[in-house]
Order: C-alpha cells, then sequence, then structure tokens
C-alpha cells in the first residue's frame, strides 16, 4: 500500500516542478519556482460565491454572511460569480468553469471543496464582501456598540499553514485518490515515512507558492488598473481553501458595510470592472503556467 501511495505522490509532484519566479508578496520568501510541467493547461476554473440563503431542510455549515445598509454579500457574490463564469468562458479558449452555486440557497464549506475535488479544478476563486464588527465604545459608564464604516477597498487570502493537516487529508483523498483514506486519520501517507513526508510537502508548498502568486496578480489588477484600495495578500485558517487540492484564492472584493462600497458592489460597472481584473490575472497566470510547461 505505501508504495502505491509514493507512487501516486511521485506522480504528481511530477507535474508541478517547472519553475518560474513569482511576483512580491506580502507574506514573506515565497517568491520561487512552480508551476505545472509536461505540456499542462489549465482546463477547469471553479468560482465559489460565498454565502447564501440556507435551504430548507438541509444540515450543514450555513453562512447568510455580510450586509450593507440595503444589499447581502450572498446576493452580490453570486451576480459576480455569475459574470466571471460568462467573461472566462468568453475570454480564456478552452477553459470551463465549475460553479459551487448558481442559486440563491447557500453550499456548506464542505460540499464547495468536495464539489471543487470532484471538479478536478486547476484553480479555486472563492467571492466575498468584507465587513467591519462594531466599534465598541464606552459612554456614561455603558458599552455601546456602534458601526464601523471605515473598512474600504479589496483584501486577497491564502491559507495559513497552522491548517495543514486539511489540506493533506484533500490532497490525498481527492488528488492522489487514496481509496483507503479515513476521514479522520491521514492514512493516505506514512507520516513516519521521509520520502512520504518530502513528496507530500513539496506538493503543499508548491500549492502555496502558486495560490500566492495568483492573488498578487489578483491584487495588482485592482491596485494598478482599477486605482483600489488593499489590504494586500494574507494567510488565513479559510476552511473552504485549506480543503481544496488545488491552488485556491479568496477575493474580498469589497466592505459592503461602506457606502461607497456598497455602492460599486451592487453596480453593473462595479461588478463588470471586479471581473475584468481577475480575468486580466487569470489570463496572465494561464500563459505563464502553459508557457513554462511548453
Amino acid at each position: 500500500m505505501k508504495n502505491k501511495i509514493l507512487k501516486r505522490l511521485i506522480c504528481s509532484l511530477s507535474l508541478l516542478l517547472v519553475s518560474f519566479s513569482l511576483f512580491s508578496s506580502p507574506i514573506d520568501s515565497l517568491k520561487k519556482d512552480t508551476v505545472p510541467s509536461n505540456g499542462y493547461k489549465i482546463r477547469t476554473i471553479v468560482v465559489d460565491a460565498g454565502h447564501g440563503g440556507t435551504p430548507s431542510g438541509t444540515t450543514g455549515h450555513f453562512s447568510h454572511g455580510a450586509s450593507g445598509s440595503y444589499s447581502y454579500e450572498r446576493n452580490v457574490t453570486l451576480a459576480i460569480a455569475l459574470k466571471l463564469q460568462k467573461a472566462v468562458e468568453k475570454d480564456m479558449s478552452g477553459v470551463k468553469v465549475v460553479l459551487t452555486r448558481s442559486t440563491e440557497d447557500d453550499v456548506s464549506w464542505e460540499k464547495r471543496s468536495q464539489i471543487a475535488n470532484d471538479a478536478k479544478g486547476d484553480l479555486f476563486i472563492s467571492l466575498h464582501c468584507n465587513a467591519l464588527p462594531d466599534k465598541v465604545i464606552h459612554e456614561h459608564g455603558r458599552k455601546i456598540h456602534v458601526p464601523d464604516h471605515s473598512g474600504r477597498g479589496v483584501l486577497l487570502l491564502v491559507y495559513g499553514f497552522h491548517r495543514t493537516k486539511e489540506e493533506e487529508a484533500a490532497i490525498s483523498k481527492n488528488l492522489l485518490g487514496d481509496e483507503d483514506f479515513k476521514e479522520n486519520d491521514n492514512s493516505g501517507f506514512d507520516p513516519n515515512d521521509p520520502t512520504s513526508v518530502i513528496l507530500m510537502n513539496s506538493i503543499k508548498a508548491k500549492y502555496r507558492k502558486q495560490s500566492i502568486h495568483l492573488a498578487d496578480l489578483i491584487n495588482s489588477e485592482f491596485v494598478e488598473h482599477d486605482g483600489r484600495h488593499s489590504d494586500g495578500v494574507i494567510e488565513q485558517g479559510v476552511l473552504v481553501l485549506c480543503h481544496t487540492a488545488m491552488p485556491s484564492v479568496l477575493v474580498e472584493t469589497g466592505f459592503i458595510d461602506n457606502p461607497d462600497d456598497e455602492a460599486y458592489l451592487n453596480s453593473e460597472s462595479g461588478q463588470d470592472e471586479i471581473v475584468a481584473s481577475i480575468i486580466r490575472a487569470l489570463q496572465n497566470y494561464k500563459k505563464e503556467v502553459e508557457d513554462a510547461a511548453e
């Protein structure tokens, strides 16, 4: 069994060994190589519209998301996701889009990552709207909660290393096709075997670098082309990113609780601009990957 898993790891790792230089990132020294090789092509992009309305008669981890003065995150993300799907399939020849949801109903985060992995996605883009918690002020000896509308602009998230075991499970179960994987252990590879650990760590590191690079490209389009404020690219323990066995980025498209951002996020022109920026970044990323793989 161990030999079979190692062969799968080696095969998967061999698809990731052509190198290119990453753009600068606020995350640290992850500025090195890594894209797939052997004539690799990006064929499937999974687009995830964050949140949604809770479907009746279902169980799972659901969240309605943030809200502004007149709109809801779940509606904005779905509108942008549907536009992004059309734009990708129009402007990126040979690439199809898989949506994690196409209706108002929410999809649990467990199901979202399952959809992405089952589709064998090459990239995962999760769309969200940001919001700040209320500020707490003291007045006449009492604590008063006051809305904080100071947040603005975009933020890009990639998964953090502190959820690394969950990513290993996703790679073992979904990428490597480990039929012996068990939900609550990492039986897909032997954590006590140095070769197995090295190979798994190489796959994780390369996906992480690719995620950061794609996030940098998207962020640059927002800032340099659209002139939007950005809080940059940061790591965070987002479950849906950790559970997808592919390069993954979460895009906070704006602060829905900021009046200016809310108007932008709900406008046709704002949504179109967001989609156009993501498309340019995806086209640049695709070209880099496929040119390096030739």
